[in-house]
C-alpha cells in the first residue's frame, strides 16, 4: 500500500557513538535515500565541504531563517545553532525516498511531533560512557573543553532513550550495522495514518 511513499529514519546519539560510520555501512542496501543535511553556524572543519557535510551559515542568516519559519527543527548545541530545512525533505518524501536525519534528542521530539506517522527513530550509543570518552579523545578533532561538553550532554541524552523506537548499542560494528539495516528497511513499510484511514474506509464498503 505504501511502497511508493517516502518515510523518515531518525538517528540520534552522542557525538562519537558511530552514527555516520553505521550509516555508511548500510546505505548501499536500503534503497534510495536522502540524507538530510543540517545547517549550522559552527566553523567549518578541515576536510568538510559546504553543502556536503553541512550548510555553513552565519548566526545572522540562521536567525533570519528562524523568523521565516524555514526550519523543521533547530537547536542551540555546544555554542552553535543547528537546524533542518523542510523544503528538501518534502521533495524527497514526495519522490518516495527514505529521508535520514542525524539529529539530537531535541530535534527528534520536533520531527516525531510533526511527522510521527512516517517516522522511525533510533538511538545509537556506545556501550559505556568510558568508551564514549575514549572514542572522542581518539579522533583528535576537538579540544578537551569541547570533549567535556559533549560528555556532559551525552549524560543528559542517555536519559531520553525511552522516547525512541529502537536502541542500538554500537559495540560490534558489523552486528550494529545489521540491526540498523533491518530497521531502515522496516521503516519504509510504516504506513501513514491517512493511508490507514483510507484503507479502513474502503474495507468497510459493501457492494
Amino acid at each position: 500500500m505504501n511502497c511508493d511513499s517516502g518515510a523518515i529514519l531518525v538517528l540520534s546519539g552522542p557525538s562519537g557513538a558511530g552514527k555516520s560510520t553505521l550509516l555508511n555501512e548500510i546505505i548501499p542496501d536500503i534503497g534510495e535515500c536522502y540524507f538530510s543535511i543540517s545547517t549550522t553556524t559552527r566553523p567549518i572543519r578541515e576536510g568538510e565541504s559546504h553543502g556536503i557535510h553541512y550548510y555553513f551559515v552565519s548566526e545572522e542568516e540562521f536567525k533570519q531563517d528562524i523568523e521565516e519559519e524555514m526550519f523543521l527543527e533547530y537547536a542551540y548545541v555546544h555554542g552553535n545553532y543547528y537546524g533542518t530545512s523542510m523544503k528538501p525533505v518534502k521533495r524527497a518524501l514526495k519522490a518516495g525516498k527514505l529521508v535520514v536525519f542525524d539529529i539530537d534528542v531535541q530535534g527528534n521530539t520536533v520531527v516525531t511531533n510533526r511527522l510521527g506517522d512516517i517516522t522511525t527513530s533510533v538511538f545509537i550509543s556506545p556501550p559505556t560512557l568510558s568508551e564514549l570518552k575514549k572514542r572522542l579523545e581518539h579522533r583528535q578533532t576537538d579540544a578537551q573543553e569541547v570533549i567535556d561538553r559533549r560528555i556532559k550532554m551525552a549524560k543528559k541524552e542517555i536519559q531520553r532513550i525511552s522516547e525512541y523506537d529502537y536502541l542500538i548499542i554500537n559495540d560490534d560494528l558489523e552486528e550494529a550495522a545489521n540491526v540498523l539495516r533491518t530497521i531502515a528497511k522496516a521503516a519504509r513499510l510504516k504506513i501513514p495514518g491517512n493511508e490507514i484511514n483510507e484503507f479502513t474506509r474502503k474495507w468497510e464498503d459493501i457492494d
